[in-house]
């Protein structure tokens, strides 16, 4: 069986080849860059995600304390107090993770440029 490519030149597609060569070469800046923009977005999801997730488990767990003692909602209101505040405190030591790693990067960076 045949393939479609099968009936074109050899020389129209080395040409095509190397304009496709070229055009990657020419591209690996814009790609870093992009590589670097969906880091950032993905550590934005996860700190939102662990905010989120230490509301819901704190939520759950109030509702179902007040749903086993038959109170008001008191356990509700305070775990989800502590579930708010379990999660700020998540997605501040991603933060700090995150500080952490671009000081290292640029003293390494600050390092290579000195020569030393």
């Amino acid at each position: 069986m045949s393939g479609p490519l099968d009936d074109l030149p050899s020389d129209r597609l080395s040409a095509l080849q190397d304009r496709i060569d070229a055009h990657k070469k020419a591209r690996p800046a814009d790609d870093l860059h992009q590589k670097k923009d969906y880091a950032l977005a993905n550590l934005a999801w996860r700190m939102v995600i662990e905010l989120v997730a230490g509301l819901g488990i704190g939520f759950g767990m109030g509702y179902g304390l007040d749903w086993f003692f038959g109170t008001l909602p008191v356990f509700l209101v305070i775990f989800t107090l502590l579930g708010l505040a379990a999660g700020i405190k998540v997605m501040l030591n991603s933060a700090r993770e995150l500080g952490e790693k671009q000081a290292a990067k640029a003293a390494e960076m600050k390092d290579d440029a000195r020569g030393d």
